[in-house]
């Protein structure tokens, strides 16, 4: 199971550190690099090249302001690819927003929240879990725990205001 991280600079890394750690927690070997589309594309592409061959299930890819970078790694490969878009403009992520969800038809980009690295991870590992039962089975385990922390939280409101 292997997933490639590609960013485009260097300050994205804080928002894309948690999907790693995530991935990693369930056994997936995880590529990171740092490749802008504009500053770095023929690396870029080698980069995508690897990953076309390397059995990579999912790419994540994290940009902001124009946030170029996940349409470009989408147009040069048919991996599922899951754009990020990461704040830091005036516009606080919006832009990279919009751009990665308007794609054209036939290279699309999975998108998830502004600065939502740990949901890239959550939905590349539902990706890689179609295939491999092990994955699914550890997703399904976290949402359990999840509903009981959810609960107990529920009745700790309701014995305060008793």
């Amino acid at each position: 199971m292997r997933v490639a991280i590609v960013m485009g600079s260097t300050s994205d890394l804080p928002k894309i550190e948690p999907a790693v750690e995530i991935l990693k927690e369930y056994g997936v070997t995880v590529d990171v690099r740092c490749l802008s589309a504009h500053r770095a594309h023929v690396g870029l592409s080698a980069f995508i090249d690897e990953a076309n061959k390397n059995g990579t299930e999912v790419i994540i890819a994290a940009a902001g302001m124009a946030a170029a970078l996940p349409g470009v790694v989408a147009s040069q490969t048919v991996i599922p690819v899951i754009g990020v878009p990461i704040s830091g403009s005036v516009l606080d992520g919006v832009d990279a927003l919009m751009s990665i969800v308007q794609m054209p038809p036939g290279i699309p980009v999975a998108t998830v929240a502004i600065n939502g690295g740990k949901n890239a991870a959550y939905l590349a590992l539902q990706i890689i879990g179609v295939k491999h039962g092990e994955v699914r089975e550890k997703l399904l385990a976290h949402r359990v725990e999840m509903e009981e922390a959810a609960m107990t939280a529920n009745e700790e409101v309701i014995a305060k205001f008793k």
